[in-house]
Protein backbone atom coordinates (compact mmCIF):
# COMPACT_ATOMS: atom_id res chain seq x y z
CA UNK A 1 0.00 0.00 0.00
CA UNK A 2 1.42 3.10 -0.70
CA UNK A 3 -0.60 6.97 0.05
CA UNK A 4 0.69 10.16 -1.39
CA UNK A 5 0.11 13.49 -0.28
CA UNK A 6 1.44 16.79 1.47
CA UNK A 7 4.70 15.32 -0.40
CA UNK A 8 4.60 12.21 1.80
CA UNK A 9 4.43 9.17 0.74
CA UNK A 10 3.46 6.11 3.22
CA UNK A 11 4.09 2.75 2.58
CA UNK A 12 3.61 -0.43 4.41
CA UNK A 13 6.70 -2.91 4.54
CA UNK A 14 6.11 -6.69 6.10
CA UNK A 15 9.69 -7.04 7.16
CA UNK A 16 11.44 -4.48 9.07
CA UNK A 17 14.59 -5.71 7.71
CA UNK A 18 12.65 -3.96 4.19
CA UNK A 19 14.20 -0.44 5.89
CA UNK A 20 17.73 0.28 7.37
CA UNK A 21 18.34 0.60 10.66
CA UNK A 22 19.46 3.96 10.53
CA UNK A 23 16.30 5.37 9.06
CA UNK A 24 14.08 3.60 11.40
CA UNK A 25 15.97 4.30 14.25
CA UNK A 26 16.62 8.10 13.13
CA UNK A 27 12.63 8.56 13.30
CA UNK A 28 12.69 6.09 17.22
CA UNK A 29 14.99 8.59 18.67
CA UNK A 30 17.37 5.42 20.93
CA UNK A 31 15.64 6.52 23.77
CA UNK A 32 13.31 3.24 23.81
CA UNK A 33 15.09 0.14 22.93
CA UNK A 34 12.05 -1.68 22.42
CA UNK A 35 10.83 0.74 19.01
CA UNK A 36 14.27 0.25 18.31
CA UNK A 37 15.42 -1.62 14.95
CA UNK A 38 17.27 -4.04 16.57
CA UNK A 39 14.51 -5.24 18.99
CA UNK A 40 12.31 -5.60 16.22
CA UNK A 41 14.17 -7.59 13.69
CA UNK A 42 14.77 -10.11 16.70
CA UNK A 43 11.60 -10.41 17.39
CA UNK A 44 10.59 -10.86 13.39
CA UNK A 45 14.01 -13.02 12.42
CA UNK A 46 14.20 -15.37 15.46
CA UNK A 47 10.50 -16.14 14.80
CA UNK A 48 8.56 -15.16 17.85
CA UNK A 49 6.81 -12.31 16.11
CA UNK A 50 5.43 -13.28 13.08
CA UNK A 51 2.53 -14.48 11.16
CA UNK A 52 2.61 -17.90 12.09
CA UNK A 53 2.38 -16.52 15.82
CA UNK A 54 -0.26 -14.04 15.29
CA UNK A 55 1.82 -10.98 14.22
CA UNK A 56 2.11 -10.36 10.45
CA UNK A 57 3.92 -7.48 10.40
CA UNK A 58 2.83 -4.75 8.15
CA UNK A 59 4.96 -1.39 9.36
CA UNK A 60 4.56 1.69 8.07
CA UNK A 61 7.05 3.71 6.81
CA UNK A 62 6.80 7.22 5.52
CA UNK A 63 9.04 8.88 3.13
CA UNK A 64 9.48 12.65 1.72
CA UNK A 65 9.67 13.51 -1.78
CA UNK A 66 14.03 12.78 -1.46
CA UNK A 67 12.77 9.39 -0.19
CA UNK A 68 14.04 10.29 3.49
CA UNK A 69 12.16 8.16 5.95
CA UNK A 70 10.20 10.68 7.96
CA UNK A 71 8.21 8.07 10.18
CA UNK A 72 7.35 4.87 10.90
CA UNK A 73 4.92 2.98 13.47
CA UNK A 74 5.96 -0.76 14.04
CA UNK A 75 2.37 -2.23 13.16
CA UNK A 76 1.12 -5.94 12.97
CA UNK A 77 -2.51 -7.54 11.52
CA UNK A 78 -3.45 -9.51 14.18
CA UNK A 79 -5.73 -13.24 14.32
CA UNK A 80 -5.64 -13.23 17.88
CA UNK A 81 -5.10 -10.84 21.10
CA UNK A 82 -2.13 -12.52 22.92
CA UNK A 83 0.53 -10.86 23.62
CA UNK A 84 -0.60 -7.39 24.28
CA UNK A 85 -1.36 -7.00 27.73
CA UNK A 86 -3.75 -4.41 26.97
CA UNK A 87 -7.10 -6.94 26.92
CA UNK A 88 -9.84 -6.42 24.44
CA UNK A 89 -11.10 -9.99 24.78
CA UNK A 90 -14.06 -8.91 25.85
CA UNK A 91 -14.77 -6.34 23.20
CA UNK A 92 -14.13 -9.48 20.76
CA UNK A 93 -16.28 -11.44 22.36
CA UNK A 94 -19.42 -8.27 22.43
CA UNK A 95 -18.47 -8.18 18.80
CA UNK A 96 -18.92 -11.34 17.64
CA UNK A 97 -22.11 -11.63 19.75
CA UNK A 98 -23.86 -8.53 17.86
CA UNK A 99 -22.51 -10.70 14.28
CA UNK A 100 -19.72 -9.12 13.59
CA UNK A 101 -16.29 -10.26 12.71
CA UNK A 102 -13.67 -9.13 15.18
CA UNK A 103 -10.20 -10.70 13.46
CA UNK A 104 -8.21 -9.89 11.75
CA UNK A 105 -7.54 -6.52 13.67
CA UNK A 106 -4.08 -3.77 13.31
CA UNK A 107 -2.16 -3.28 16.33
CA UNK A 108 0.30 -0.50 16.48
CA UNK A 109 2.76 -2.20 19.56
CA UNK A 110 5.87 -3.83 20.48
CA UNK A 111 5.13 -7.25 20.56
CA UNK A 112 4.75 -9.10 23.63
CA UNK A 113 6.53 -6.14 25.42
CA UNK A 114 3.98 -3.53 27.80
CA UNK A 115 6.23 -1.02 28.05
CA UNK A 116 5.07 2.70 27.64
CA UNK A 117 6.63 4.66 24.82
CA UNK A 118 6.43 6.21 21.08
CA UNK A 119 4.32 4.65 18.71
CA UNK A 120 4.16 7.26 15.90
CA UNK A 121 7.95 7.74 15.50
CA UNK A 122 8.61 10.86 14.11
CA UNK A 123 10.63 13.73 15.60
CA UNK A 124 8.19 15.97 13.71
CA UNK A 125 4.85 16.30 15.09
CA UNK A 126 3.40 16.88 11.73
CA UNK A 127 4.80 14.07 10.71
CA UNK A 128 3.66 12.36 13.64
CA UNK A 129 -0.24 13.40 12.26
CA UNK A 130 0.68 12.47 8.70
CA UNK A 131 1.35 8.56 10.54
CA UNK A 132 -2.23 8.97 12.31
CA UNK A 133 -3.78 9.36 9.26
CA UNK A 134 -2.56 6.60 7.35
CA UNK A 135 -2.54 4.61 10.07
CA UNK A 136 -6.38 5.08 9.78
CA UNK A 137 -6.46 4.62 5.85
CA UNK A 138 -4.66 1.41 6.56
CA UNK A 139 -7.32 0.01 8.63
CA UNK A 140 -10.11 0.87 6.19
CA UNK A 141 -8.03 -0.42 3.10
CA UNK A 142 -7.50 -3.79 4.63
CA UNK A 143 -11.30 -3.70 5.90
CA UNK A 144 -10.05 -4.66 9.61
CA UNK A 145 -12.74 -4.39 12.25
CA UNK A 146 -10.20 -2.45 14.46
CA UNK A 147 -6.56 -0.52 14.83
CA UNK A 148 -5.26 0.08 18.49
CA UNK A 149 -1.93 1.97 19.40
CA UNK A 150 -0.55 0.21 22.71
CA UNK A 151 0.88 1.72 25.84
CA UNK A 152 1.38 5.16 23.65
CA UNK A 153 3.17 8.13 24.93
CA UNK A 154 1.46 10.74 25.99
CA UNK A 155 2.15 12.67 22.77
CA UNK A 156 1.25 9.92 20.76
CA UNK A 157 -1.88 9.56 22.52
CA UNK A 158 -2.62 13.23 22.07
CA UNK A 159 -2.68 13.10 18.16
CA UNK A 160 -4.33 10.19 18.29
CA UNK A 161 -7.45 11.41 20.07
CA UNK A 162 -6.96 14.10 17.42
CA UNK A 163 -7.29 11.77 15.14
CA UNK A 164 -10.78 10.31 16.38
CA UNK A 165 -9.04 7.55 18.32
CA UNK A 166 -10.99 6.35 21.50
CA UNK A 167 -8.29 6.49 24.76
CA UNK A 168 -8.40 3.89 26.94
CA UNK A 169 -6.31 4.62 30.48
CA UNK A 170 -4.31 1.94 32.64
CA UNK A 171 -1.51 1.59 35.24
CA UNK A 172 1.87 0.59 35.56
CA UNK A 173 4.27 0.49 38.38
CA UNK A 174 7.60 2.64 38.34
CA UNK A 175 10.26 3.78 40.65
CA UNK A 176 11.53 7.39 40.03
CA UNK A 177 15.66 7.79 41.11
CA UNK A 178 15.30 11.25 43.24
CA UNK A 179 19.50 11.37 42.45
CA UNK A 180 20.23 8.67 45.18
CA UNK A 181 23.34 8.05 46.04
CA UNK A 182 22.93 4.61 46.86
CA UNK A 183 20.50 1.96 48.23
CA UNK A 184 20.27 3.09 51.45
CA UNK A 185 19.72 6.67 50.92
CA UNK A 186 16.17 5.29 48.59
CA UNK A 187 15.67 3.34 52.21
CA UNK A 188 15.76 6.76 53.93
CA UNK A 189 13.02 7.78 52.17
CA UNK A 190 10.52 4.97 53.24
CA UNK A 191 8.41 4.76 56.13
CA UNK A 192 9.91 2.29 58.92
CA UNK A 193 8.06 -0.29 58.58
CA UNK A 194 8.46 -0.84 54.86
CA UNK A 195 12.57 0.12 55.30
CA UNK A 196 12.63 -3.00 57.96
CA UNK A 197 10.53 -4.58 55.64
CA UNK A 198 12.91 -4.72 52.46
CA UNK A 199 15.99 -5.08 54.35
CA UNK A 200 14.64 -8.37 56.25
CA UNK A 201 13.26 -9.70 52.61
CA UNK A 202 17.07 -8.77 51.00
CA UNK A 203 18.82 -10.20 54.23
CA UNK A 204 16.83 -13.84 53.93
CA UNK A 205 17.92 -13.85 50.46
CA UNK A 206 21.05 -13.22 51.06
CA UNK A 207 21.16 -16.11 54.41
CA UNK A 208 20.20 -18.33 51.83
CA UNK A 209 22.94 -18.50 50.00
CA UNK A 210 21.95 -17.28 46.91
CA UNK A 211 24.68 -14.67 44.79
CA UNK A 212 23.16 -12.52 42.23
CA UNK A 213 25.14 -11.04 39.39
CA UNK A 214 24.19 -7.95 36.74
CA UNK A 215 25.88 -9.07 33.29
CA UNK A 216 26.11 -6.74 30.82
CA UNK A 217 27.42 -6.53 27.33
CA UNK A 218 30.64 -8.90 26.79
CA UNK A 219 30.12 -9.90 30.24
CA UNK A 220 26.80 -12.17 28.78
CA UNK A 221 27.69 -15.79 27.88
CA UNK A 222 25.74 -18.53 26.26
CA UNK A 223 25.50 -20.50 29.58
CA UNK A 224 23.60 -17.05 31.17
CA UNK A 225 21.79 -17.25 28.14
CA UNK A 226 20.62 -21.18 28.34
CA UNK A 227 19.93 -20.77 31.59
CA UNK A 228 17.70 -17.72 31.54
CA UNK A 229 15.63 -19.14 28.64
CA UNK A 230 15.10 -22.44 30.82
CA UNK A 231 13.80 -20.29 33.43
CA UNK A 232 11.67 -18.28 31.12
CA UNK A 233 10.14 -21.52 29.89
CA UNK A 234 9.20 -22.99 33.04
CA UNK A 235 7.47 -19.66 33.84
CA UNK A 236 5.82 -19.73 30.72
CA UNK A 237 4.68 -23.02 31.24
CA UNK A 238 3.42 -22.53 34.18
CA UNK A 239 1.28 -18.98 33.46
CA UNK A 240 0.49 -18.90 29.80
CA UNK A 241 1.40 -22.61 27.73
CA UNK A 242 3.94 -21.78 25.26
CA UNK A 243 6.79 -19.07 25.54
CA UNK A 244 6.10 -15.85 23.25
CA UNK A 245 10.11 -15.45 22.82
CA UNK A 246 12.57 -17.83 21.10
CA UNK A 247 16.07 -19.21 21.96
CA UNK A 248 16.65 -17.50 18.75
CA UNK A 249 15.58 -14.31 20.38
CA UNK A 250 17.89 -14.00 23.08
CA UNK A 251 20.35 -14.65 20.44
CA UNK A 252 19.92 -12.23 18.78
CA UNK A 253 19.78 -9.70 21.67
CA UNK A 254 23.43 -11.09 22.55
CA UNK A 255 24.21 -10.39 19.09
CA UNK A 256 22.97 -6.94 18.22
CA UNK A 257 22.13 -4.87 21.76
CA UNK A 258 24.29 -6.80 24.16
CA UNK A 259 25.37 -3.48 25.91
CA UNK A 260 21.20 -2.81 26.32
CA UNK A 261 20.95 -6.04 28.30
CA UNK A 262 20.86 -5.81 32.30
CA UNK A 263 20.39 -9.60 33.11
CA UNK A 264 20.30 -10.02 36.36
CA UNK A 265 21.21 -13.72 37.42
CA UNK A 266 21.17 -15.93 40.78
CA UNK A 267 23.06 -18.44 41.29
CA UNK A 268 23.46 -21.03 44.81
CA UNK A 269 26.10 -24.09 45.25
CA UNK A 270 27.19 -23.20 42.27
CA UNK A 271 24.41 -23.41 40.18
CA UNK A 272 22.32 -20.82 38.35
CA UNK A 273 18.64 -20.74 39.65
CA UNK A 274 16.81 -17.30 38.70
CA UNK A 275 17.02 -14.86 36.10
CA UNK A 276 15.27 -11.43 35.40
CA UNK A 277 15.72 -9.79 32.34
CA UNK A 278 15.97 -5.51 31.66
CA UNK A 279 16.78 -3.77 29.19
CA UNK A 280 18.73 -0.26 29.42
CA UNK A 281 17.13 2.94 27.79
CA UNK A 282 18.94 6.60 27.76
CA UNK A 283 16.77 7.30 30.99
CA UNK A 284 15.38 4.15 32.76
CA UNK A 285 15.50 0.56 33.13
CA UNK A 286 12.96 -1.56 31.90
CA UNK A 287 12.03 -4.62 33.64
CA UNK A 288 10.85 -7.49 31.13
CA UNK A 289 11.29 -11.23 32.22
CA UNK A 290 11.91 -13.12 35.01
CA UNK A 291 12.11 -16.87 35.83
CA UNK A 292 13.50 -19.56 38.38
CA UNK A 293 14.36 -23.18 38.96
CA UNK A 294 14.41 -22.93 42.69
CA UNK A 295 11.68 -21.52 45.10
CA UNK A 296 13.52 -19.32 47.54
CA UNK A 297 11.52 -16.92 49.78
CA UNK A 298 11.58 -13.00 48.44
CA UNK A 299 14.08 -14.14 45.48
CA UNK A 300 12.09 -12.39 42.74
CA UNK A 301 11.73 -8.71 44.75
CA UNK A 302 15.31 -9.37 44.93
CA UNK A 303 16.15 -9.99 41.59
CA UNK A 304 13.33 -7.88 39.56
CA UNK A 305 12.68 -4.76 41.90
CA UNK A 306 16.00 -4.51 44.21
CA UNK A 307 18.60 -4.97 42.16
CA UNK A 308 17.09 -2.97 39.34
CA UNK A 309 17.19 0.10 41.74
CA UNK A 310 20.71 -0.27 42.64
CA UNK A 311 21.49 -0.73 38.73
CA UNK A 312 19.06 2.21 37.85
CA UNK A 313 21.09 4.55 41.08
CA UNK A 314 24.41 3.09 39.99
CA UNK A 315 24.13 4.22 36.46
CA UNK A 316 21.68 7.80 37.03
CA UNK A 317 18.70 6.54 35.48
CA UNK A 318 15.53 8.11 35.50
CA UNK A 319 13.85 5.74 36.61
CA UNK A 320 12.88 2.00 36.95
CA UNK A 321 9.42 0.54 35.07
CA UNK A 322 8.30 -2.42 36.58
CA UNK A 323 5.01 -3.17 34.33
CA UNK A 324 1.37 -3.66 35.07
CA UNK A 325 0.07 -5.74 37.71
CA UNK A 326 1.08 -6.77 41.03
CA UNK A 327 0.58 -4.30 44.10
CA UNK A 328 3.30 -6.16 45.61
CA UNK A 329 5.18 -3.86 43.78
CA UNK A 330 3.71 -0.91 45.71
CA UNK A 331 5.16 -1.58 49.38
CA UNK A 332 8.74 -1.87 47.57
CA UNK A 333 8.85 1.90 46.15
CA UNK A 334 7.17 1.47 42.77
CA UNK A 335 4.16 3.73 42.74
CA UNK A 336 1.39 4.05 40.31
CA UNK A 337 1.75 5.79 36.90
CA UNK A 338 -0.70 6.15 34.58
CA UNK A 339 -0.72 4.64 31.30
CA UNK A 340 -2.44 5.56 27.34
CA UNK A 341 -3.55 3.17 24.69
CA UNK A 342 -5.45 4.39 21.54
CA UNK A 343 -8.41 2.61 19.35
CA UNK A 344 -10.18 3.33 16.60
CA UNK A 345 -13.27 1.14 15.83
CA UNK A 346 -15.00 0.88 12.08
CA UNK A 347 -18.32 0.19 13.42
CA UNK A 348 -20.16 3.40 14.70
CA UNK A 349 -21.91 1.77 17.05
CA UNK A 350 -19.70 -0.57 18.39
CA UNK A 351 -17.28 2.55 18.95
CA UNK A 352 -20.06 4.11 20.51
CA UNK A 353 -20.57 1.41 23.02
CA UNK A 354 -16.56 1.25 23.49
CA UNK A 355 -16.53 4.91 23.91
CA UNK A 356 -18.91 4.52 26.85
CA UNK A 357 -17.30 1.61 28.44
CA UNK A 358 -13.92 3.43 28.38
CA UNK A 359 -15.51 6.57 30.17
CA UNK A 360 -16.49 4.10 32.92
CA UNK A 361 -13.42 2.48 33.16
CA UNK A 362 -11.08 5.18 33.24
CA UNK A 363 -13.35 6.69 36.26
CA UNK A 364 -12.47 3.22 38.00
CA UNK A 365 -8.64 3.24 37.14
CA UNK A 366 -8.09 6.72 38.46
CA UNK A 367 -9.86 5.86 41.54
CA UNK A 368 -7.73 2.89 41.73
CA UNK A 369 -4.91 4.66 41.36
CA UNK A 370 -5.48 7.64 43.69
CA UNK A 371 -6.06 4.66 46.47
CA UNK A 372 -2.68 3.11 45.33
CA UNK A 373 -1.39 6.81 46.12
CA UNK A 374 -2.59 6.92 49.58
CA UNK A 375 -0.67 3.78 50.74
CA UNK A 376 2.48 4.91 49.36
CA UNK A 377 5.36 3.20 51.15
CA UNK A 378 7.03 6.98 51.85
CA UNK A 379 6.94 9.32 54.22
CA UNK A 380 3.80 11.55 53.90
CA UNK A 381 6.17 14.59 53.66
CA UNK A 382 8.14 13.48 50.83
CA UNK A 383 5.53 11.73 48.65
CA UNK A 384 6.02 13.20 44.78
Amino acid sequence: MADTGEAVTVRTIERIAEIPAEAWDSCAGGVNPFVGHAFLRALEESGSATGRTGWLAQHLVAEDASGRVVGCVPLYLKSLSYGEYVFDHAWAEAYARAGGRYYPKLQAAVPFSPVPGPRLLARDPAAKRVLATALVRVARELDVSSLHVTFCAAEDAAVLAAAGFLIRRGFQYHWDNHGYANFDEFLARLGHSKRKQIRRERKSVAAAGVELVVLSGDALAREHWDAFFGFYRATSDRKWGDPYLTRDFFARLQATMAERVALVMARRDGRWIAGALNLVGADALYGRNWGCSEDVPFLHFEACYYQAIEFAIARRLKRVEAGAQGEHKLPRGYLPVATASAHWLRDPPFARAVADFLRRETEQVERTIAALVEHSPYKTEERT
